[in-house]
């Protein structure tokens, strides 16, 4: 399993969180973002810097995510093609998108994005705070104890 990091828009007060599960998973942890970021030099920890432009981080990222691999963002529509190939997507919250519940969420974030173009609601999402942080490491931990335990019991099993 690698984790990719849709990096363009992503709170900083998680990156702490990420790193210390990679190395204590010793799980790649990967960087996508069009603009240069500083990051500790780590040997399962490294960036891609993408051109600039709409949708280009997230392009390379469906490109290099595998199934079973992990996506961390706030991108509903990125989210849903990686969940398409057959990896997970979890938002900066803690909300783990898959197969069962992105097109929801997918019509949800389209429904609400036609509202405030016509201007019947308006504002985002709640400011990132302590409670959020919490719940994504908490889901993020749940997640990845998980995962592997069921990649190790797959590895495992004795063929027919």
């Amino acid at each position: 399993m690698q984790i990719f990091i849709d990096a363009d828009a992503f709170p900083n007060s998680i990156r702490d969180i990420l790193i210390k599960a990679a190395v204590r998973l010793n799980l790649p942890l990967i960087f996508v973002a069009n603009k240069p970021l500083r990051l500790e030099e780590m040997e399962n920890l490294s960036l891609i810097v993408v051109p600039g432009g709409p949708d280009v981080a997230d392009d390379r990222i469906v490109d290099l995510a595998q199934p079973g691999d992990l996506v961390i963002t706030a991108d509903i529509p990125l989210a849903d093609r990686v969940v398409n190939k057959q990896a997970f997507a979890m938002n900066p919250r803690g909300m783990l998108y898959t197969e069962h519940n992105i097109k929801d969420r997918l019509a949800m974030r389209d429904l609400l994005s036609g509202l405030r173009d016509t201007g019947m609601i308006t504002g985002g999402p709640a400011q990132f705070d302590k409670k959020d942080r919490r719940n994504f490491a908490n889901q993020l931990d749940s997640f990845l104890v998980r995962q592997l335990k069921i990649e190790n019991e797959t590895k495992r099993k004795p063929l027919p």
